[in-house]
């Protein structure tokens, strides 16, 4: 991320809360890479946190697919068959 790309952002955020420069910066940064974690990690990603939690595969497709379509830049519209062929290959 360019240094000045999220300068405004930042200043914003230093202004409307009681952020630092530092801690803000940091902050937008973290949200630009989660942002911008490509659909298929983010899905293997999540299949691994909830089947480590105890979820079932059909209830962890559901569920990645809600949250792939509530995502600040949504993914493209998937079906649990490509869900499952991303994470199983």
């Amino acid at each position: 991320m360019a240094a000045d790309q999220w300068d405004e952002l930042v200043d914003h955020l230093v202004q409307t809360t009681p952020l630092p420069p530092t801690a803000a910066r940091r902050g937008v940064e973290e949200v630009v890479a989660f942002c911008g974690e490509p659909a298929e990690a983010f899905i293997r990603r999540r299949h691994r946190e909830l089947q480590q939690s105890g979820w079932a595969n059909p209830a962890i497709f559901r569920r990645v697919l809600g949250e792939l379509a509530g995502r600040p830049v949504a993914a493209p519209t998937l079906s649990e068959r490509q869900v499952r062929r991303i994470i199983y290959g």
